[in-house]
């Protein structure tokens, strides 16, 4: 298969973080806030931005191992670029850099090296702190997704609500979403599901229940959905795939991992609610 595609500007920044000094945190912070947009204009304005100097953005680019700013915003814009890709321009891109080899192979590697690459850059904090939000049976938690990502929502949700009470799932007709937001109250917490071509409205909508208090957590990709600018916490993941489409294998893995230390972390309270339920189906199946 072609490549692994380099690590971007983010994640870059993710792996060197603990290498940062206090101006470059202050630097990754503003990016992140406004990705990638925040660093693609003037040089003194991303500094400003940041409230730090123009030396320690130039510092930056090249501790990240760029030759200096104009090379840092050139792997920013080709981001933008990926961002916008749609299925056919995806698809001619890995035609032409295809090796000869079965499909199957070529997919399962892409998928490992997407798993891999997305564990490794992982931020166990922020997993375990969205945890404790989906654990907290004192909020409502509502799941969102896109046309493609809904799929995953659907299926968080349908674990989730049953080892848990208070969950609800956002439904994929926006035009319910105004009447819906009405539910949304403070400290809910609003989990999306958001990968690249990125909705704007879904931004909007994740903006009026920010507006409400809820707590707005984000699944995303390596090139992060605005919506970060919103959330709490976010889990950027990998998921480019030799197709036409990205691969949702590993937000799928991740939304497994998350009903897993959810019920983990509230077993007691789960497991009472797991035998109702199955004492309720079986009811059902004897009223048969």
């Amino acid at each position: 298969m072609p490549p692994q595609r380099a690590t971007t500007v983010a994640e870059r920044l993710r792996l060197m973080s603990g290498e940062l000094t206090a101006a470059e945190r202050k630097l990754m912070a503003a990016l992140f806030a406004n990705y990638p947009m925040a660093g693609l204009g003037s040089i003194s304005d991303f500094a400003r931005e940041a409230d730090v100097s123009t030396p320690s953005v130039l510092r930056l680019a090249k501790k990240l191992g760029f030759s200096g700013f104009p090379a840092f915003q050139e792997d920013l814009r080709s981001e933008l670029s990926a961002q916008l890709q749609n299925p056919i321009s995806k698809h001619d891109r890995w035609a032409a850099e295809a090796p000869d080899t079965h499909i199957l192979n070529t997919f399962a590697t892409a998928a490992m090296e997407n798993l891999s690459g997305s564990l490794k850059l992982m931020d166990h904090r922020a997993f375990d702190a969205i945890v404790a939000l989906l654990a907290d049976r004192k909020r409502q938690v509502h799941i969102a997704g896109g046309r493609i990502t809904g799929a995953i929502a659907t299926y968080l949700y349908t674990h989730l609500q049953m080892a848990r009470p208070g969950v609800s799932l956002v439904p994929s007709t926006q035009s319910f979403w105004p009447q819906y937001l009405l539910d949304i109250g403070r400290n809910d917490v609003l989990l999306f599901f958001d990968i690249r071509r990125y909705d704007a409205r879904m931004l909007d909508f994740a903006a009026s229940a920010k507006e409400r208090g809820a707590k707005v957590v984000l699944i995303t990709d390596q090139w992060i959905s605005p919506i970060a600018r919103l959330a709490v916490h976010s889990l950027p993941l990998r998921i480019e795939a030799p197709s036409s489409w990205d691969s949702n294998i590993v937000p799928l893995f991740l939304a497994e991992a998350l009903v897993a230390a959810t019920v983990n972390a509230s077993w007691r309270e789960t497991e009472a609610r797991i035998a109702e339920l199955e004492a309720l189906s079986d009811s059902g199946k004897r009223g048969k």
